[in-house]
């Protein structure tokens, strides 16, 4: 079983921090090292959001309630509401995440999301978006996913699916054990483009050689960030940047309007946010246990 290598964490001279974590598949030098490709994770490579199912496996584990799941969704809806009336405003959302993740164990985390990444993600896999993955794993090109969910939970998705690696939010681990403190910021919007900047310099790539695939315009910085921007499940304000852009869209959702499994990602940082009451629970069953 794949286990993850250190997260590498980098701030640049702007002072953004970023990490990310490769699989033990990584190549150790790719056929083609200097392109890669960058996946956005909900509603392009995964229908609904891997949070929420992270969160619905904990409530099959008697981790959380039923209640503490509704208030978990809950908290999805008030969190996009106010994401849409003050747009930029980031610090809620941290806030939560810091709840989020206090006291858990990193290999605790990882165990979990193995567990229900095999049960309750895998299915949830768009077959379509992890074959134009595969297609660049097959030209010798690296393949990242990039999410707002904590980095560890992306490196077990990455590893389930056979890409090189995931790029996601940090928390600051000691010990063992997330202290309740990001290293950086949440993984969201302008944060996501800074990150893949700063892994090309590192890793050598040519960021006009490079592929981006999201489903939602919180990532437009992300995609105007490569030379290949594609549009994947768009919501509408993305699909008008494609069409005005001239940008590839794919859509493997069926019907005429798509359905979204569980809670749409349209802020991908209040996914992390609405996570906060699965971790609070969490923690107070462990008190009380």
């Amino acid at each position: 079983m794949a286990r993850s290598r250190k997260v590498t964490v980098s701030t640049d001279a702007e002072g953004h921090t970023a990490g990310w974590a490769e699989t033990d598949l990584a190549p150790v030098r790719a056929p083609d090292p200097t392109a890669a490709a960058f996946f956005d994770v909900d509603n392009t490579m995964m229908q609904g959001a891997s949070i929420y199912w992270f969160a619905r496996g904990l409530a099959s584990r008697n981790y959380v309630t039923t209640a503490d799941l509704a208030r978990f969704a809950w908290q999805q809806l008030r969190f996009r509401l106010l994401a849409r009336e003050h747009a930029g405003d980031m610090s809620l959302a941290k806030e939560a995440a810091l709840a989020f993740v206090q006291g858990w164990r990193v290999k605790e985390v990882e165990h979990l999301a193995e567990e229900i990444f095999d049960e309750m993600m895998a299915p949830r896999i768009w077959a379509g978006t992890h074959q134009l993955a595969q297609r660049h794993l097959d030209a010798g090109q690296r393949v990242w996913l990039v999410s707002a969910a904590p980095v560890e939970i992306g490196r077990v998705i990455a590893a389930r699916l056979g890409l090189t690696g995931a790029i996601g939010t940090v928390a600051e681990v000691v010990d063992g054990a997330y202290t309740g403190r990001l290293v950086g910021d949440l993984m969201h919007g302008p944060a996501k483009a800074e990150a893949v900047t700063q892994l090309a310099a590192v890793e050598g790539l040519d960021l006009a050689r490079c592929a981006a695939y999201s489903d939602s315009a919180n990532d437009l910085p992300l995609l105007r960030a490569v030379g290949r921007a594609v549009a994947v499940n768009p919501d509408g304000t993305l699909l008008r940047q494609a069409r005005q852009h001239g940008w590839e869209v794919r859509d493997f959702r069926t019907g005429r309007r798509a359905v979204k499994i569980a809670v749409p990602s349209t802020a991908a940082a209040g996914l992390v946010a609405g996570a906060v009451t699965a971790g609070l629970a969490l923690q107070r069953r462990r008190r009380a246990g």
